[in-house]
């Protein structure tokens, strides 16, 4: 047993988990202000 009783495959699992986190956060930072630059671009404010 790992620390605090976690197996070693749930300590992975949640190493996999927190790292596709982080991937989908920066994948949605990167879509949200390309869509802000599409927006503002629509507006004419360039």
């Amino acid at each position: 047993m790992a620390k605090g009783g976690r197996s070693r495959d749930q300590l992975k699992r949640l190493k996999e988990l927190e790292t596709e986190t982080t991937r989908l956060r920066r994948a949605v930072s990167d879509l949200t202000l390309d869509k802000r630059g599409l927006t503002e671009a629509a507006r004419g404010n360039f």
